[in-house]
């Protein structure tokens, strides 16, 4: 695990191995935002003129490496542009940092000197260093994968505090990546279960998990359902952590299909190959209520993982099954590759037994939330208005993409069954993430403030790394449901 502390010594003084600065982009090129004149006189005013050469313009997220022929302490300097802007917003500095990190992959150490002048862009620097810093190597035996930068130090005067509260973020977002990334050959719903039970009690949280008899002694018909079909039975995961100054609780429930084939409406083999990331809700819960208890946050918290695997085989739930519900409402299943609300239905309606201020549930849902939204901006429903902004500007400052979406009435009709309560899929294409936001209103009893975030594109990057975001399992939500939490816990 990559290690950062907090140093107010000049940055051309620090011992490392490479120095990152931040540059901002200007008509006469680019310029060092931090410790400028150290820098310049150290180049004998050539600095500019050498990433010049180089084609260096400071545009936001741009990286160009110099050696330093002994010019300062560090062999090695990174120039990571900040765009034009003079304050850059932490987001900017926690990518920038992110970026210069990862490009780091194999060199011990590195010193981030960008502006940090204030506890919120010291930790914005720190946290985007470590998140930048993370790589999943458990499966390579070639070594050829670089191992990420081990010390960052990070030029600020801030307190340490600050870099402590950005390790514990990005120890939560790391873990949640680790599960992402993790094959389900080696994560099932019993398997993850138990590490939420590991890691849970080692955070002091109270940890309870009902197995496939109990679940369905207990009348979850909705995680039954979805896992019937696999050797891997489901289970329901719930975390507590309470605080004696808490005067807020919240709920938190998670999707966790550790694999989604679709079950018997199989999806094609274009969609399947990275649905071991469709348990990104719950890894996202867990991660945060683990981050949440790091840090002694007054606020009560119950976090709930709806952990199954859909598969199809003799005993899966077929297309026309009705199903119960642990609300009690019955569901015709006109899909089987619906399933993620159908376990988060459950979740649901035992998390508002809890009696929550704030019920949040997060989920890699609908593909439709991809194609309205894209692959980075997670959409957000709610049964209120308020609590519907209060989600997306949560996530904003946490620098996690997200959209308000509404909740349009017309579409409720489209979910209408001729032999049940409620269908789990309306049979047309249009306006799919938001009725899926509908079937999971209607278990959420009135009067309980909830809300909905359909991540499925952002829990898993496809693509090429950018910023501090790596290929693979992203981490996404965590820090907005730890953000939420805070907010309540200032109450």
């Amino acid at each position: 695990m990559t290690t950062v502390r907090l140093n107010s010594a000049d940055p051309v003084s620090i011992d490392t191995d490479a120095l990152i600065v931040g540059f901002r982009s200007g008509q006469e090129g680019p310029r060092a935002a931090t410790a400028a004149e150290s820098l310049d006189a150290a180049f004998d005013g050539k600095l500019a003129a050498s990433l010049k050469a180089v084609a260096f313009s400071g545009k936001a997220g741009e990286l160009a490496k110099l050696p330093t022929f002994g010019a300062i302490a560090a062999p090695l300097l990174v120039a990571v542009g900040l765009g034009d802007a003079a304050d850059p917003t932490p987001e900017t500095l926690r990518r920038a940092a992110g970026a210069a990190v990862r490009s780091l992959a194999g060199t011990p150490r590195a010193a981030l000197a960008l502006p940090a002048g204030t506890q919120e862009q010291a930790e914005a620097v720190a946290l985007g260093g470590l998140l930048g810093a993370y790589a999943f190597a458990r499966y390579r035996t070639n070594g050829a994968q670089k191992a990420p930068v081990a010390e960052l130090t990070v030029v600020s005067g801030q307190p340490e505090g600050v870099a402590e509260r950005a390790g514990v973020l990005a120890e939560s977002v790391s873990l949640v990546r680790d599960l992402v990334n993790t094959p389900p050959s080696d994560l099932w719903p019993a398997k993850f279960a138990e590490i939420a039970e590991q890691v849970g009690g080692k955070a002091g949280l109270s940890v309870e998990v009902l197995d496939d008899k109990q679940l369905k002694d207990g009348g979850y018909g909705g995680l039954v359902g979805v896992g019937q079909g696999s050797v891997n039975p489901p289970r329901l995961v719930r975390l507590s952590y309470t605080h004696p100054e808490a005067g807020k609780t919240l709920a938190f429930v998670g999707k966790g299909i550790t694999f989604d084939s679709g079950g018997l409406s199989l999806k094609p083999s274009a969609s399947m190959d990275w649905m071991k990331s469709d348990m990104g809700g719950a890894g996202a819960v867990l991660g945060a209520v683990l981050g949440i208890a790091r840090l002694g946050l007054p606020v009560n918290v119950v976090g709930y993982l709806c952990l199954a695997e859909n598969l199809p085989s003799g005993t899966a739930q077929r297309p026309s099954d009705v199903i119960h519900s642990y609300s009690g409402k019955t569901v015709e299943v006109l899909d089987t590759d619906a399933e993620g609300r159908l376990v988060l239905m459950d979740g649901i309606a035992r998390a508002a037994e809890d009696g929550p201020d704030l019920i949040v549930d997060v989920a890699t849902l609908t593909g439709a939330q991809i194609v309205a939204l894209g692959w980075r901006t997670a959409g957000v429903m709610a049964n209120d208005d308020a609590v519907r902004e209060l989600v997306v500007e949560a996530a904003t400052a946490a620098g996690e993409g997200a959209w308000g979406m509404p909740l349009p009435e017309e579409l409720r009709k489209g979910l209408d069954s001729p032999i049940a309560d409620i269908a789990n899929l309306q049979p047309e294409r249009w306006g799919s993430m938001l009725a899926a936001g509908i079937f999971l209103k209607e278990f959420v009893p009135d009067g309980v403030r909830w809300a909905h975030i359909d991540m499925a594109g952002p829990a898993f990057n496809k693509g090429e790394p950018y910023g501090y975001t790596p290929k693979g399992g992203t981490g996404a939500i965590t820090r907005t449901l730890i953000g939420l939490a805070e907010r309540h816990a200032s109450i």
